[in-house]
């Protein structure tokens, strides 16, 4: 079952070009972590949350977005 939180993390981190590794040696957290957010296993806390939008320079509801079918 998918979290009913969507989100656009993967597209992104396309534009930027970067890897999950990246990404996650950017923020300070596993690659795991970027994974199962951008998968939609885990909804992150609001701390990763915050440091992902500031990260990309946008907001988090510009990444994270409620599920309207959940």
């Amino acid at each position: 079952m998918s979290a009913p939180v969507t989100n656009s993390i993967a597209l992104l981190r396309a534009q930027k070009g970067l890897s999950q590794q990246e990404l996650a040696d950017a923020i300070g957290v596993s690659r795991k972590t970027i994974s199962t957010v951008e998968t939609r296993r885990f909804v992150p806390s609001v701390v990763i949350a915050l440091q992902l939008a500031r990260y990309f320079g946008v907001t988090v509801e510009e990444i994270f977005s409620l599920d309207e079918d959940a």
